[in-house]
């Protein structure tokens, strides 16, 4: 299992990029937002990667951030939904804008995707609710908000490496966010978010 490439970026396609690792080429799937992250060809970059295998192929998707990546995992758990269309939503949502579409119900916004009717954006909406959960906004409670901010998101990332529901993590994270403030640290909001995850 390949979990993700440390190496140089040698080329893009409309929907892949390749990446030299100390002189293999692997070549990876990914959305149009993973693309647009990477940079300029030659940069250093890391790929966060999810191994596809059947019977006749085995395949490397890339992502630019590891909730990018849980979130392809999530989406592709569905029924009717397979990487093609993962990788359809995800290029035009961002992982917390799916996790706020997904906690309210709003299906529309999913089938805004190519590829995604609004049949299969209501079941992907319903399938996924009770993982993104209801992440409640701070203060107004008017619906679900995703924590905001980088070290926020790569939190919530830390906490679904550990095992934690995408619902629980987004509330500790958010819960750990609003007691520390915007300029909290990574290190700091973890430790909070697990204490408050644990209560």
């Amino acid at each position: 299992m390949i979990a993700h490439l440390n190496g140089h970026l040698a080329t893009t396609g409309i929907d892949h990029a390749v990446i030299d690792v100390n002189g293999v080429g692997y070549l990876v799937g990914a959305s149009a937002r993973t693309l647009a992250a990477l940079g300029a060809l030659g940069e250093f970059v890391t790929v966060h990667t999810e191994m596809l295998v059947s019977e006749d192929s085995i395949r490397l998707m890339g992502f630019a951030s590891a909730e990018e990546r849980d979130w392809f995992r999530l989406l592709t758990g569905v029924q009717g939904v397979g990487a093609k269309v993962a990788l359809a939503i995800l290029s035009i949502l961002s992982p917390a804008e799916v996790q706020t579409a997904i906690a309210r119900a709003d299906a529309a916004m999913v089938a805004r995707a190519n590829g995604v009717g609004p049949k299969l954006a209501q079941r992907i909406v319903n399938e996924l609710k009770d993982k993104a959960g209801g992440v409640a906004i701070g203060g107004g409670g008017a619906g679900a908000a995703p924590p905001v901010g980088s070290a926020a998101n790569d939190a919530v990332s830390a906490l679904l490496n550990l095992g934690f529901k995408p619902a629980e993590a987004s509330n500790a994270v958010n819960a750990a966010s609003d007691e520390l403030g915007a300029g909290a640290t990574l290190d700091a909001l973890v430790r909070l978010a697990l204490r408050k995850a644990a209560k």
